[in-house]
């Protein structure tokens, strides 16, 4: 597992004087992906015994580290708990994922809104990695009283 905690390609910006939180270059993302039932088999936290033998998507394996190699940042952000770290990397690990970290104890249940001062992009999973594309979609946002 790399590191991206002050990671040298991270931008400074400031404004008005005041220095805010940094970014990353133009071109690249900060992926954060699930991993039960996106990068293996949907398995249960109730269930961790059988997290060590998950059966794993190869497309997923082959695109994230096609996008690490990339230069993309990888964060693996999952419902797991604390309690399933050790096993979790174990995996990951096991079957040649490169990544830069994890993020435990993602709210459980789907239906997610994610909320942020930054640009937020979403790809739902349906069963294969393929090639980004654009796509228009309708989205929610908050109402800042110019409407187009």
């Amino acid at each position: 597992m790399a590191s991206v905690e002050g990671d040298k390609s991270l931008q400074q910006i400031t404004q008005d004087g005041e220095r805010l939180s940094p970014v990353l270059p133009e071109g690249i993302k900060n992926y954060l992906i699930d991993i039960d039932g996106t990068i293996c088999d949907d398995i249960p936290n109730e269930e961790p015994e059988r997290m060590v033998t998950a059966e794993l998507y190869p497309d997923a394996l082959t695109t994230l580290n096609r996008w690490y190699d990339e230069g993309h940042v990888i964060f693996f952000f999952t419902s797991r708990t604390e309690a399933h770290r050790e096993i979790t990397e174990e995996w990951l690990n096991r079957h040649g994922f490169k990544y830069h970290g994890m993020v435990m104890g993602k709210p459980r249940g789907g239906n997610y809104h994610w909320i942020d001062n930054h640009l937020v992009k979403a790809t739902r999973y349906r069963g294969k990695f393929t090639n980004l594309i654009d796509k228009e979609v309708t989205i929610q946002v908050f109402d800042d009283g110019k409407h187009e």
